[in-house]
C-alpha cells in the first residue's frame, strides 16, 4: 500500500486541550465498525462502539453468507435436472421449503453468533447498546438521553433495502430483500422487483428451488454491468431461465393473500410475495447530521474523501455502505480500518492508496467486474482503450463441463499495453475475477499477462483467448515471445 501524509494542526481542528470522554465513537458495530474498532484499538484504549440494533454484520445476517446457503440449496437442485446432457438421469428431485429455509437459517445465526462474540470480545472498548445521533461535531446523545464526547466519530451506520413507494399497496405481503431470510418455508410465488445483484441471486435461486418467479427490472440493468455486450448476453441468458421484465412500470394491489402486479399492455400476475430489491440506501437519517458543520449538504451522503474516510468535518470519518460508495464487505472492512487509523491519531490523517475494485455476482452464470468498467473508461476521454474478448460457448472445459454459457471482454490501454479491467459473464467468474484483479494490481500489461503460465484444459485458457485477441487489438501481436535465459550473456 501506499501513503500520503495529510497533516492538521490543533487548531485547525479546534480542540485544544479539551477534555473528551473518548478518543473515538464509532456508530454502527458492522463490518465497517468492527475493523474501525480494530485498527483505532491499536493507537488508543478509549474507544466507544455505539449500537442499538442487532449485532452480526449486514453480511452475515442478511446478505453475503445466507444468500450464499440459499444459493447453495438451489444448485444442489439444478444440478439433477441438468445431468442428463452426461447420461446421468435421477428421478424427480423433492424440495423440503422448510428443510431449505432451516439450514439457511440455523447456518445464518451460526455465522452470526461468531461475530456477536467478537464484538462482545473487544478489549479496551465500551460497547454502547443503544443508537446515538450527533447534538454537534463533539457530542453525542444516547436514547436514554446519555451525553458522551468524542474527540473523533466514525460514522459506520451501514445501510437498509429501498421500499418503492409503488409496491406499498401490497401491504405486509411486501418484503424487503433482508426478510427472505426470515421465511420458514419457501412461498409458492413471488415478483422481485430489481434486477441489480440481489435481485439477480435472489431471483434464479428461489426459481430454482421451484418457487415461481417473475424479475421485474428498469432501463434494462443486468446486475453491476456496464460493457452492452456483456450486459446483453446477461439479460438474454437470465431470460431464457426466468420470466423477466427488464423495464416494467409496475403498480401493485392486494386481493386477500396475494398481491396483484399490472404493467405495461395490461399484463396481469398475481404472487405469494413481492420482493424489493430495488438497492440500498445509507443509514444517515436519524444521526443528526444536520447538527453538525457536515450541514448542509444537497447530497444523499455527506461529501468525504474515500482514501482516507474524512468529511469535511475533520474530526468525523464516515465508512461501509454509510458512505454509499462500494457496498461490499472487502470495500467496507478497508474503509473501516483506514477510518479507525487516522480517527484514533487524529489530528494527523493518512490518505491511502485503495485495492483494486472487484465485483462478484454469485448467479449461473456468474457475473464479474475487475479494476476500471466500461462505463468508467468510456466516459474517460483522456484514455484511449481497446477490448479484446471470449465466447464461452465453444471454450474446451465449459464444454466438458456442460457450463459453456458466457463472454469476457477484456480492456486495454493503446500505447502503454496495460491491463485495465474487464467484465464479464462466465462460469466460475469468481475465480477467473481473483486472477485479473491480481494481475491489475501488480500493474502487468497485456503482453505480462500472456507470458503467465497456463494449463490445458482448464477455463483460464479462456482469459489467455481474450487476452490474445486483446493484444492483437493493441497491435502488440498474439504471441509475445519466450523468455530467453542465455540472450543477456551472448550479448
Amino acid at each position: 500500500m501506499t501513503f500520503q501524509t495529510r497533516i492538521s494542526s490543533a487548531a485547525e481542528t479546534g480542540t485544544g486541550n479539551r477534555s473528551f470522554d473518548f478518543d473515538v465513537a464509532i456508530i454502527g458495530a458492522g463490518t465497517a465498525g468492527m475493523a474501525a474498532t480494530r485498527e483505532a484499538a491499536r493507537h488508543t484504549g478509549r474507544i466507544a462502539l455505539i449500537d442499538g440494533g442487532p449485532l452480526g454484520t449486514t453480511c452475515a445476517r442478511v446478505g453475503c453468507m445466507p444468500s450464499k446457503l440459499l444459493i447453495a440449496a438451489a444448485e444442489a437442485a439444478h444440478a439433477g435436472r441438468i445431468s442428463g446432457v452426461f447420461g446421468v438421469h435421477h428421478g424427480p428431485a423433492t424440495i423440503d421449503g422448510r428443510a431449505v429455509m432451516q439450514r439457511v437459517r440455523s447456518e445464518r445465526d451460526r455465522f452470526v453468533g461468531f461475530v456477536r462474540e467478537t464484538v462482545h470480545g473487544f478489549e479496551n472498548t465500551e460497547l454502547i447498546r443503544e443508537n446515538a445521533r450527533f447534538e454537534d461535531d463533539f457530542t453525542l446523545r444516547l436514547e436514554s438521553g446519555r451525553m458522551i464526547t468524542a474527540r473523533t466519530t466514525i460514522i459506520a451506520t451501514g445501510s437498509s433495502p429501498v421500499v418503492p413507494a409503488n409496491l406499498r399497496a401490497a401491504g405486509d405481503r411486501l418484503i424487503g430483500n433482508d426478510d427472505v431470510f426470515e421465511w420458514t418455508d419457501l412461498p409458492g410465488s413471488v415478483a422481485v422487483v430489481g434486477t441489480g445483484v440481489i435481485g439477480l441471486e435472489l431471483g434464479q435461486a428461489l426459481h430454482r428451488l421451484g418457487v415461481r418467479v417473475r424479475l421485474f427490472g428498469r432501463g434494462h440493468r443486468a446486475g453491476p454491468l456496464t460493457d452492452p455486450a456483456v450486459a446483453g448476453y446477461a439479460s438474454r441468458s437470465f431470460t431464457s431461465e426466468i420470466p423477466t421484465s427488464w423495464d416494467a412500470d409496475i403498480t401493485a394491489s392486494r386481493e386477500g393473500d396475494q398481491v396483484v402486479l399490472r404493467w405495461g399492455g395490461g399484463q396481469e400476475e398475481r404472487f405469494d410475495y413481492v420482493i424489493s430489491a430495488a438497492g440500498r440506501r445509507p443509514n444517515l437519517r436519524f444521526l443528526g447530521l444536520e447538527n453538525t458543520s457536515l450541514a448542509p449538504f444537497d447530497t444523499p451522503v455527506p461529501p468525504y474523501d474515500p482514501l482516507s474516510g474524512r468529511t469535511k468535518a475533520p474530526n468525523i470519518f464516515i465508512a461501509g455502505d454509510a458512505n454509499g460508495d462500494l457496498p461490499l464487505l472487502h470495500e467496507a472492512a478497508d474503509e473501516g480500518r483506514l477510518a479507525g487509523e487516522n480517527a484514533a491519531r487524529y489530528p494527523h490523517a493518512f490518505r491511502r492508496a485503495r485495492r483494486t475494485p472487484l465485483a462478484i455476482v454469485f448467479t449461473d452464470p456468474q457475473i464479474a467486474l475487475v479494476g476500471a468498467s466500461h462505463a468508467q473508461l468510456a466516459a474517460d476521454p483522456k484514455r484511449a482503450f481497446t477490448i479484446g474478448e471470449v465466447s464461452f460457448e465453444d471454450q474446451g472445459r465449459a464444454r466438458v463441463m456442460g457450463v459453456n454459457r458466457g463472454l469476457l471482454r477484456v480492456y486495454g490501454e493503446r500505447g502503454t499495453g496495460r491491463f485495465l479491467g474487464a467484465e464479464m459473464i462466465a462460469p466460475a467468474a469468481e475465480h477467473l475475477a481473483h486472477l485479473l484483479a491480481w494481475a491489475i494490481e501488480a500493474g502487468l500489461t497485456v503482453e505480462q499477462v500472456l507470458q503467465m503460465p497456463f494449463y490445458h484444459p482448464v477455463l483460464e485458457e479462456g482469459v489467455r483467448t481474450a487476452f490474445r485477441d486483446l493484444a492483437a487489438a493493441l497491435e502488440t501481436g498474439p504471441n509475445p515471445a519466450m523468455r530467453c535465459l542465455e540472450c543477456a550473456d551472448a550479448e
